[in-house]
């Protein structure tokens, strides 16, 4: 039984990748991912604050005591910012590529060019496969037009895909008034890969303290429906490779999601809460189904049940939404 499936250019024993996530954190948590199964890992983001502030702060101390005495003049005091910055990162990114044999990715998190071509080239130089964008910005000025904000992410994509000669994937929100149009504009632009999607973290209210406070839960079951919706209709349309996260638990899930068109599926809440046995109960599930269902390959289930032969997508999916409504008792 073939497995494989190729995802922004690799091939991979497998559709199961670690997405982002804090497992990454600990080298010998992701050996044993790998020895679980798992085909590929995105390493957790580094963020453009952190860049800006490492930039920043070598500004500050190249200039600081420039007129002293010449013996303080190559002096760098140490700094006394979070010790895990850019330059961690890339070492971190290292490590990880020697510690396994599995395709690594590194994640770039942030809203602007920013120093993202810099930290770009060095993950490149440090062995990453490939390069996830996680654009991770909510339009709330009334000024920035929806084409304001598909510019900035083609800007992104354009400065990041000249500095570096390895895959980049665009990890998108599902807020997007047309989706299918700027898929497309970044299809053209040169993006790998689409990862469908992003979570935007809603904040809470603390009562007592009158105070906005962050409340990071973790993805439902359900939430994988609607990149399976939005997978099943981009994959008939564009070239880039589709990566699907969000929701994703079950063998059952990822084999829906390949029916769609899935390249891959990415997997972080039950590898949080499960450990990385949850990668090796989705593998044995999936090869259980596909000998029982008489599957040879991955391949010859991806993309059998999406928009393809499906003339009129919008009607389509208008007819599902009126006879959803009508069944339901």
């Amino acid at each position: 039984m073939d497995l494989t499936t190729n995802y922004l250019g690799l091939r991979l024993k497998n559709p199961l990748v670690a997405g982002a996530s804090p497992v990454s954190r600990d080298i010998g948590m992701v050996r044993q991912l790998e020895d679980s199964g798992i085909a590929a890992v995105v390493v957790h983001s580094v963020f453009q604050e952190q860049i800006e502030h490492e930039a920043m702060r070598a500004d500050h101390f190249d200039e600081f005591g420039a007129e002293s005495h010449a013996e303080a003049i190559t002096y760098t005091p140490r700094s006394t910012a979070s010790a895990y910055g850019p330059d961690q990162y890339v070492e971190h990114v290292r490590r990880i590529k020697e510690a396994v044999d599995i395709p690594v990715l590194a994640s770039l998190n942030g809203t602007t060019t920013g120093g993202w071509t810099t930290i770009a080239r060095s993950l490149q130089d440090a062995g990453a496969d490939g390069l996830e964008l996680n654009v991770y910005q909510l339009a709330t000025e009334q000024y920035q037009s929806a084409e304001d904000v598909e510019n900035q992410y083609i800007d992104i994509l354009e400065a990041v895909r000249e500095s570096v000669n390895i895959p980049v994937a665009l990890k998108l929100s599902p807020y997007f008034s047309s989706l299918s149009h700027f898929a497309t504009r970044l299809d053209r632009a040169g993006v790998d890969g689409l990862v469908l999607f992003n979570r935007f973290y809603q904040p809470d209210i603390d009562l007592d303290n009158l105070d906005v406070v962050p409340n990071l839960t973790l993805s439902a079951p359900h939430e994988m429906r609607l990149p399976l919706r939005w997978i099943a209709i981009l994959d008939p349309i564009v070239e880039a490779s589709l990566a699907a996260t969000t929701g994703i638990y079950t063998w059952s899930d990822v084999l829906k999601l390949l029916m769609v068109g899935a390249d891959v599926t990415m997997l972080c809440a039950t590898v949080l809460r499960n450990g990385p046995n949850a990668v090796v109960e989705i593998l044995t599930g999936m090869q259980s189904w596909m000998e029982e269902h008489e599957y040879e390959s991955v391949h010859q289930m991806q993309g059998s049940m999406n928009h393809r032969t499906c003339a009129a997508p919008a009607a389509f999916e208008r007819a599902n939404y009126i006879e959803a409504l009508q069944e339901f008792s």
